[in-house]
């Protein structure tokens, strides 16, 4: 194993005088562009983590964690240029933007070098797919949340839906899953719209749906900000009152300020803080260092990133690249902030919790915390 100065590394530079061994985490994150709202708040979990086992004295009590972080301004090419310079560093694993597209940008790299490498927080089922062995997710997959939603939706009684959705990125065809789904459960679709990523106008789509007879029950979309507020108050503006279902994207404090616009409004996500829960003990940890509760559960999710790979090390022995692939491979149970983590049996892809949640009156309010029926989830999508 390596020996490594002990000290959270940025870009720009090293501290720290101690040496001792050490896990090395490359980072290449946006932390500018349309992907911070996600990944900046996800480092800040990564950093609770980081600094929680370092205090301890590291892994397993003599491994500390060092972090070699870059900005990748949320361009798939300067992910790739990034992971590029991390790999040529020789680190032992390596963190990866919160989507597909920019991860999977540095398949060529991940490949070659053979570091075990993980998105913050992309949900595309094809990552790891595509990706190869090398290649993990961290959040749970669209198909899985798709099938939790469409699920719900059922229950409650809804019979037309609709759904909105963009060609754009992988991410953002999560409704193709809801359909697949609703239907498979007796739904049936009235129809769907398209829309681009950056698309100011949703006027056209909403004027569309407002005159068809009957009303859908329920329009299911996977559009974050700015996309899906700009959708939202189309929507309501032209009379549509149907349920509006999105997706882990407006777990931000953005959806939250919205105000009667969003009402009502059900997403799913990757955790919801309940009494003594493990996730209600996070959120102490992040206020008393940020002196504010936490607005997203990305926060936490990058906790729980940096606890699995704390989980990778004890279990496979080692900070080398591929015993530590390896490990991660076959973890099951791990005990996350937001929920329990397993690898072991999947492509990469976690098994974990699904939390839908309601927004209440600029609040969030915990609809269920369902385990979803195997049978109905749709195979990945490739795009």
């Amino acid at each position: 194993m390596r020996k490594f100065l002990i000290s959270t590394v940025l870009a720009v530079g090293i501290t720290g005088p101690a040496m001792a061994e050490t896990l090395t985490v490359g980072v290449a994150t946006a932390q500018t562009g349309a992907l911070a709202p996600f990944d900046a708040p996800v480092m800040e979990g990564v950093h609770i983590a980081v600094d929680e086992i370092n205090d301890a004295g590291g892994i397993d009590g003599n491994i500390m964690i060092e972090l070699i972080e870059k900005d990748v301004r949320s361009d798939a090419a300067q992910t790739s240029i990034a992971v590029q310079e991390l790999a040529d560093r020789k680190v032992s694993v390596l963190i990866l933007p919160c989507d597909a597209d920019p991860s999977l940008a540095a398949i060529g790299v991940v490949t070659s070098a053979q570091i075990p490498a993980v998105s913050t927080c992309a949900s595309s089922p094809t990552l790891p797919e595509i990706g190869g062995d090398y290649m993990f997710a961290n959040f749970p997959g669209d198909n899985v949340q798709a099938t939790v939603s469409a699920s719900w939706s059922y229950e409650q009684g809804h019979r037309n839906g609709y759904i909105i959705y963009s060609q754009d990125s992988q991410y953002t065809t999560m409704p193709l899953y809801f359909k697949d789904v609703f239907e498979a459960l007796g739904g049936q679709m009235l129809g769907h719209d398209t829309y681009t990523i950056g698309q100011q106008d949703f006027s056209a789509i909403a004027t569309r749906i407002a005159a068809l007879d009957p009303q859908p029950d329920v329009i299911m979309t996977a559009a974050y900000e700015p996309d899906f507020p700009s959708m939202l108050k189309a929507l309501r503006a032209a009379g549509v009152k149907s349920q509006i279902i999105g997706s882990d994207g407006i777990d931000s404090p953005t959806t939250f300020s919205l105000g009667d616009v969003a009402e009502g409004l059900v997403f799913t996500t990757a955790g919801h803080a309940t009494e003594d829960s493990p996730l209600a003990a996070f959120n102490a940890k992040y206020e008393a260092r940020y002196g504010k509760p936490p607005e997203t559960v990305f926060n936490a999710i990058g906790y729980d990133l940096i606890k699995v790979f704390e989980a990778a090390v004890i279990a496979g022995g080692s900070t080398e690249a591929q015993p530590l692939r390896d490990a991660m491979a076959n973890l099951e149970d791990v005990q996350g902030a937001t929920s329990m983590i397993t690898y072991k049996g999947t492509n990469g892809m976690p098994v974990r919790q699904v939390s839908l949640v309601r927004v209440n009156q600029g609040a969030r309010e915990l609809v269920s915390q369902p385990t979803p029926d195997p049978a109905l989830i749709p195979a990945p999508r490739m795009q």
